[in-house]
């Protein structure tokens, strides 16, 4: 995700992870802003912020390491509560992300995003219907599972092609956890983005 001029995120109270693998961008950190990952393998470490809640990488308004920034920075893309419909957990990305606006070039890109935002409304209202308390809480994280899982609800709304049967809520939320699992594997095949 190109920044841009935008630096909401690094001025939102953020621990950033890094992975073990980021060489580069383990280079341009100082060691005294790192700290081991609590519950993550060795070598994983996380970036603070100061006392105003702003990356101490963020020098004169801009990341200081840009071109090397960590992975975590690298994908995050805040307009994916644009597309669920949902406030991040930080106003100033929250704003930044209400400024986003979709194309639709047809009503199935229409459909597709009313799905999205049906599956944020889903994990957000009937999170005790996932087993073992699957289902996300933070924003971001229900934001993404939304887009991952969209076509639990185009199939659950009746649409051409389906039984058009309103499933009950269990089934739905057994049906996002199969998607998302099939999700994450489809990646793991593809391989995952590296810096």
């Amino acid at each position: 995700m190109p920044c841009g001029e935008c630096t909401a995120c690094c001025t939102a109270s953020y621990f950033i992870h890094v992975e073990p693998g980021e060489t580069q961008t383990l280079a341009r950190i100082p060691a005294e802003l790192l700290f081991a990952a609590p519950g993550l393998a060795a070598g994983n470490v996380l970036l603070g912020y100061d006392k105003h809640g702003r990356c101490p990488l963020l020098v004169a308004g801009k990341c200081s390491i840009y071109e090397d920034r960590p992975l975590t920075c690298r994908s995050y893309d805040c307009r994916v509560f644009a597309a669920a419909g949902i406030a991040a957990d930080r106003d100033l990305i929250t704003q930044r992300a209400r400024r986003w606006r979709f194309d639709y070039r047809t009503s199935a890109d229409r459909d597709q995003q009313a799905a999205v935002q049906a599956a944020a409304e889903f994990l957000r209202e009937r999170a005790a219907c996932f087993p073992g308390g699957a289902a996300p809480d933070n924003p971001a994280q229900i934001a993404v599972l939304a887009v991952k899982v969209y076509e639990v609800f185009l199939e659950h709304a009746g649409e051409p092609g389906t039984s058009g049967r309103v499933a009950s809520d269990a089934d739905v939320a057994r049906a996002v956890v199969r998607a998302n699992e099939e999700f994450e594997a489809g990646r793991d095949r593809r391989g995952t983005l590296r810096a």
